[in-house]
């Protein structure tokens, strides 16, 4: 088997309005495309994220939820590249988005820092 590169990243939010809110608006990402799954009495939102990936953001009737420190099992936090972190940095301020001091990737000299989605769903910003 040869992978050739990732898919898609899936998200369950609690709140699907408020999440849908946040990656469309806050971060910006463009609708795929949304649909109600009356079965499963849930929400799916494909969101464009360049012109390779995608989000899928998925609603679910009273999800649990999960460990959230940043050291816990299990998927440790989603990464998105800038071209400039300091700008990108100031837009998520002025929208109210509480972000961590930019820090500098010891291995690489980059410039990273970290926020979160409406879930506490830990999101990076690396400077590219």
């Amino acid at each position: 088997m040869k992978i050739k590169k990732i898919h898609h990243v899936a998200i369950i939010c609690s709140d699907y309005e408020k999440s849908k809110k946040f990656y469309t608006e806050v971060l910006g990402f463009p609708v795929l495309s949304e649909v109600y799954r009356e079965e499963r009495k849930s929400y799916k939102l494909d969101l464009i994220v360049h012109d390779t990936y995608q989000i899928e953001l998925f609603s679910f009737p009273d999800p649990p939820s999960r460990p959230n420190q940043p050291e816990a099992a299990g998927l440790r936090h989603l990464a998105f590249e800038v071209d400039n972190i300091d700008e990108a940095v100031d837009e998520l301020v002025g929208k109210d988005v509480e972000v961590e001091e930019i820090r500098i990737d010891p291995f690489t000299g980059k410039k990273f820092t970290f926020f979160k989605d409406p879930d506490g769903l830990p999101l990076e910003l690396y400077e590219g």
